[in-house]
C-alpha cells in the first residue's frame, strides 16, 4: 500500500503540474479545429491583388493541414471507439481546398478524397434521420466548394447528399439570418456555408461582427467575412488568434475559460479527487463566484451553453458553501415563451436539461423555482430517453448519453454512494467520451480526458478499496470476537454496515470514523432486532437497566454479550479520545446509548401495551430510537477539526443532527409499514393513516414524504452553509450528510438493509473488483470501419446577440454551372461554391472578381 500511495502521490505532482500549473486553454486543454484552421489557411496574403493571389496570409495554419492529416486520409475528431466522427466529412474537405488552392500536398488530397468517397455513406448512415443542424448547412456547402476546386466528390456521394440538401433546405426557409432566440448559432455564423440566395448584405455583416473582429467568435466565418469586406478588424482578430494559437486555431475565439475551469473541477470531483487539488479547485470557484456576483444582464436569446455553465456553477458554487441564488440559472423557468421554445427544441438543449436537474439536487427549504426547474428538466429529459432520441443537443457529443441520463434519473444524488460514483464516472470515461461541439467541427477538453488524471482516479479508487478491504476484516474479526456476529436471531449485518459507512464518504484517510461508525452501526443493528424480535419484556428491562447504570452484572445470555459489546465499544473509543484529544469523553457516549436503548423499551412498551402514541410523541422517540445520532455524533470526535466534547449531550442537539434523526427516522418509516403494521408496531405512516380515518394509504406515505422532504432540505442547508446557529466544524457536517445518503440508499425505494443479497454487487465493486482502466482504442483501417457512429449529439458555442437586416448578395453573379443529382423523382442542382483565388491548373481554370465599394474579393456565385 506504501508504493501505491507513493504512485498516487506522484501521479498528483505531475497532474497539478500538467493541468492546474499552467492552465493554458488553447494550447493545452482545446484540440484544434481542422475545419476552422483550413479557412484561414485559405486566405491570401494580399487579397487585393486580383490579377493573381500571393502566398497564404497565415502559413502557419496552412502548415498545420499539412501536417495534421490522420493516417486514414480525415482530418477532425474520433468518437469513442477510435472511429471518425461525422465532422470528419466537411472538415477533411475543408484542409483539402486549403491545399488545393496553394498546389500542395496531393498525396494528402488523393488520400482525403479517397475517405469521402469511401466512407461519407458510413458515416451518414446511423444519423440519417437525425442529422443536426450543423451538418446539413456545412457539409454540402464543403461539398459545392470542392467541386468548383476541381476535387470531384459529388457523384460519389450523392446518394447521401440528396437528403442533407433537403434537410437544408428547410432550415433555410424557417430561420433567419439572426434570430431573437437563438439556442444554436445564427445563420448568419455559417457565412461561409451560406447559399448567395439568402442575399447577406455586406452592411449586415460588418454591423454584425463583434467588436473584437469576429464574426459570432467564429474562425471560419470570420474568414469569409474578411475575404468578402476586406474589414481592417478582421485582420486584427485573426492576428490575435493565430499569435494565441500558433499550432492550430480553435473552433472558436475567445473561448469560455470560465467554463472550461469549471467542468475541470466538476470532472476531479466526481472521479473523487478532489481532496488532493482542493486549493486548485477553490482559486477556480472564487473566480466564478466573484464573476456571479457582478450584475448580470439576461437579454433574449436562450443558449444552451449559458444553461449548462450557470447550472454547474451552481451546483459547484453552492456544494462548496458559497451563497448563491438559485435565480442565476432559473430565470427562465417563469418564462413562458421561452419554456415553449425549450420543448420545441428539446433535442438541443439535454445536456443543458441534465445540467439544470443535477444542480436541483441541491435545493434548500422554500426554493420553489428549483422545484419548477426539476420538474421542467426531468420531463423533457424522460420524454427523449422514451424516444431515445441519442443525436444529441447544442453542447456535447456523448455516445451513451443516454446511460448517464437513466444514471441520475433512476436512482436521486441523495442516495447515491460517493465511493460507486467515483467508480462509475471513472469508467464511464471510457464509453461517454465526451466531445464538444462547436459550430462545424468537434473538439476535446483534453483536460477532462487526461491520462494521468484517468490514472490516478483509478490508482486512487484501488487504494481505497485496499484500505476497505483490511477495515472490513478488522470489523468482522471484532464482530465475531464479541459474539455479535452469531447471535443466532434477526439480521447479521457486518459487511452491509461497514460498505454503508466506507463507500457514502470521501475520506479515505479517516479510519478510525468509518470503524467507530461501523462497529456502532452492527451493535446498533443487534440490539434493535433483540428488542424487536427476540427478548421477553423481562430480558429487555434488564438490559436496559444495566446500560442505564452501565453495569452488566447480572445479565446473562443475548443481553450480556450485547451490554459487554458496548461497553468494550465504548471504553475503546474514549481511550482513544482521551489518547489523540486529552479529554474524556466516556459519560458523554454512555449518556448517548443510555438514550437509545430507553428508547427500545419504550417502543416495545408501547407494542406490548397496543398503546398509540401521539405523532409528536411517536417522533421524539422514534428521531432517538432509529439511533443515527448514535453513530455519526461518536465517530465526529476523530474528524479534523472534530466535534467539541458538549455537542455530545443528548437533548442538546444541533439543528443538524436533529435534521438527521427526523430523515432517517421517515425513510425508514415510509419503507417498512407494511412490515410493522402485520407485527402490530406503531409507525408514522400508521399513525396518520389512523388519525385521518377518510385518507387512503398513499395519502399517509405522500404526507410523510412531505415531511421528509422538508427535513432532507433543512439537512442539506444546514451541511452547505455556514449562517444561522450551526457552527458545528464542515467535516462533522459532512458525515451527517453522508450519514443521510446511507439511509437514502437503503429506503429509497425498498428495504434494501432487511435484504441479504441486493447489495452484494456493489459491495464486490466497491471493495473488491477493481474498475476497468480506460484503453485508447484506434481506428481500424476505412475498408472495415464498423458503421458505429456516436449517440449523442451537442453544441458548445459562444454567440453574441446581432441585429440588422438582410439583402446583400455576395458574389451572386459568378455562379458557375450547376451538377444535377437525382433526388427522388426530381433533380436538384448542386451549384459550385466560391473559389478563393485559386490558381488555375488543368483541372479547373477560373476567377471570378468580386468589386464593391470595399476592396476586390476573389468569389465564385453561391446561387444554390
Amino acid at each position: 500500500m506504501e508504493s501505491s500511495a507513493f504512485s498516487i502521490e506522484t501521479l498528483v505532482k505531475k497532474v497539478r503540474e500538467e493541468i492546474f500549473s499552467t492552465f493554458d486553454v488553447y494550447n493545452s486543454f482545446i484540440s484544434a479545429s481542422a475545419y476552422d484552421t483550413a479557412w484561414l489557411a485559405m486566405i491570401p496574403e494580399n487579397p487585393n491583388k486580383f490579377e493573381q493571389c500571393s502566398g497564404p496570409m497565415f502559413k502557419d495554419c496552412l502548415e498545420w493541414v499539412l501536417n495534421n492529416q490522420k493516417e486514414e486520409g480525415f482530418w477532425g475528431e474520433r468518437d469513442m471507439n477510435g472511429l471518425p466522427t461525422i465532422d470528419s466529412l466537411p472538415s477533411t474537405l475543408a484542409c483539402i481546398v486549403a491545399l488545393k488552392k496553394w498546389n500542395l500536398g496531393d498525396t494528402n488530397i488523393n488520400k482525403g478524397l479517397a475517405f469521402v468517397r469511401e466512407n461519407s455513406e458510413m458515416l451518414l448512415k446511423e444519423r440519417h434521420h437525425s442529422l443536426p443542424r450543423w451538418f446539413t448547412i456545412v457539409f454540402p456547402a464543403m461539398v459545392e466548394l470542392a467541386q468548383a476546386t476541381g476535387l470531384g466528390v459529388a457523384d460519389e456521394v450523392k446518394g447521401v447528399l440528396a437528403d442533407v440538401l433537403l434537410k437544408r433546405q428547410q432550415f433555410l426557409e424557417t430561420e433567419g439570418d439572426v434570430n431573437d432566440y437563438q439556442c444554436y448559432p445564427p445563420l448568419l455564423s455559417f457565412l461561409e456555408a451560406l447559399p448567395s440566395t439568402r442575399n447577406i448584405d455586406r452592411e449586415i455583416i460588418l454591423k454584425s461582427l463583434n467588436k473584437d473582429g469576429s464574426l459570432f467568435h467564429s474562425p471560419s466565418a470570420t474568414a469569409y467575412a474578411f475575404m468578402a469586406t476586406g474589414e481592417r478588424k478582421c485582420k486584427e482578430y485573426f492576428e490575435r488568434l493565430v499569435r494565441r494559437c500558433p499550432r492550430g486555431v480553435p473552433p472558436m475565439y475567445p473561448m469560455d475559460e470560465e467554463l472550461i475551469k469549471l467542468s475541470l473541477v466538476n470532472q476531479v470531483m466526481r472521479l473523487g479527487l478532489a481532496e488532493y487539488f482542493s486549493a486548485e479547485i477553490e482559486v477556480i470557484l472564487l473566480e466564478a463566484y466573484r464573476s456571479y456576483k457582478r450584475p448580470q444582464t439576461r437579454v433574449g436569446n436562450l443558449k444552451p451553453a449559458q444553461l449548462y455553465k450557470d447550472s454547474l456553477a451552481f451546483r459547484l458554487l453552492r456544494m462548496h458553501g458559497y451563497d448563491i441564488t438559485p435565480w442565476s440559472f432559473c430565470w427562465f423557468v417563469h418564462d413562458e415563451d421561452i419554456l415553449a421554445h425549450i420543448e420545441r427544441n428539446s433535442g438541443y438543449f439535454m445536456s443543458a436539461m441534465l445540467n439544470i436537474y443535477r444542480a436541483t439536487d441541491l435545493m434548500f427549504s422554500g426554493e420553489n423555482e428549483l422545484k419548477e426547474a426539476r420538474s421542467f428538466a426531468r420531463k423533457l429529459l424522460e420524454k427523449n430517453m422514451i424516444r431515445r432520441r441519442c443525436e444529441g443537443d447544442g453542447l456535447l457529443e456523448m455516445p451513451s448519453f443516454h446511460e448517464v441520463v437513466e444514471h441520475e434519473l433512476s436512482l436521486p444524488w441523495i442516495a447515491r454512494l460517493d465511493h460507486l460514483d467515483h467508480r462509475f464516472w471513472i469508467e464511464a470515461n471510457d464509453h461517454v467520451d465526451a466531445l464538444w461541439i462547436a459550430k462545424a467541427s468537434f473538439y476535446r477538453l483534453s483536460c477532462l480526458h487526461n491520462d494521468k488524471l484517468m490514472k490516478l482516479a483509478v490508482e486512487n479508487y484501488k487504494l481505497r478499496q485496499s484500505i476497505y478491504q483490511r477495515e472490513l476484516e478488522e470489523v468482522t474479526r471484532w464482530s465475531k470476537e464479541w459474539g455479535l456476529s452469531e447471535m443466532g436471531f434477526g439480521r447479521e449485518k457486518t459487511t452491509y454496515c461497514y460498505f454503508a459507512v466506507a463507500a457514502s464518504s470521501s475520506l479515505p484517510r479517516d479510519s478510525a470514523v468509518r470503524l467507530i461508525a461501523a462497529k456502532s452501526a452492527i451493535l446498533i443493528t443487534v440490539a434493535d432486532d433483540f428488542f424487536d424480535m427476540k427478548g421477553s419484556l423481562d430480558d429487555l428491562q434488564s438490559l436496559n437497566a444495566a446500560v442505564q447504570r452501565w453495569d452488566g452484572k447480572g445479565l446473562c445470555g443475548h443481553g450480556r454479550i450485547i451490554f459487554e459489546a458496548l461497553d468494550g465499544l465504548v471504553t475503546d473509543i474514549a481511550k482513544k479520545h482521551l489518547r489523540q484529544q486529552g479529554s474524556d469523553i466516556t459519560d458523554n457516549l454512555q449518556d448517548i446509548w443510555r438514550e437509545t436503548f430507553g428508547s427500545w423499551l419504550v417502543e416495545t412498551t408501547w407494542s406490548n401495551n397496543r398503546y398509540i402514541p401521539s405523532m409528536e410523541e411517536y417522533l421524539e422517540t422514534g428521531m432517538i430510537s432509529v439511533a443515527s445520532h448514535t453513530m455519526v455524533l461518536p465517530a465526529s470526535c476523530f474528524l479534523n477539526p472534530n466535534l467539541p466534547n458538549h455537542k455530545l449531550k443528548p437533548s442538546q442537539y444541533e439543528p443538524i443532527t436533529k435534521s438527521l434523526m427526523a430523515s432517517s427516522r421517515l425513510l425508514n418509516d415510509i419503507q417498512s409499514y407494511q412490515k410493522e403494521q402485520l407485527e402490530g408496531k406503531t409507525n408514522l405512516v400508521l399513525l396518520h393513516l389512523n388519525g385521518n380515518p377518510k385518507a387512503e394509504i398513499e395519502d399517509s406515505i405522500s404526507y410523510a414524504k412531505g415531511m421528509l422532504d422538508e427535513k432532507k432540505t433543512e439537512l442539506l442547508e444546514h451541511v452547505l452553509m455556514d449562517y444561522g446557529s450551526n457552527d458545528l466544524p464542515k467535516p462533522c457536517k459532512l458525515l451527517h450528510l453522508s450519514c443521510l445518503k446511507v439511509f437514502q440508499m437503503f429506503f429509497n425505494s425498498s428495504n434494501r438493509f432487511d435484504s441479504d443479497t441486493e447489495l452484494f454487487h456493489d459491495i464486490k465493486r466497491g471493495i473488491y473488483i477493481p474498475p476497468e482502466n480506460p484503453v485508447p482504442r484506434r481506428i481500424p483501417s476505412p475498408s472495415k470501419m464498423e458503421t458505429k457512429c456516436s449517440k449523442v449529439k451537442a453544441r458548445l458555442i459562444g454567440e453574441s446577440k446581432y441585429q440588422g437586416n438582410r439583402n446583400f448578395n455576395i458574389g451572386q453573379n459568378f455562379a458557375r454551372r450547376a451538377t444535377p443529382i437525382q433526388v427522388g423523382r426530381d433533380k436538384v442542382s448542386i451549384p459550385p461554391k466560391f473559389g478563393l483565388c485559386f490558381p488555375a491548373t488543368k483541372d479547373f481554370q477560373w476567377t471570378a472578381g468580386f468589386r464593391g465599394n470595399f476592396g476586390r474579393v476573389f468569389l465564385l456565385g453561391r446561387g444554390y
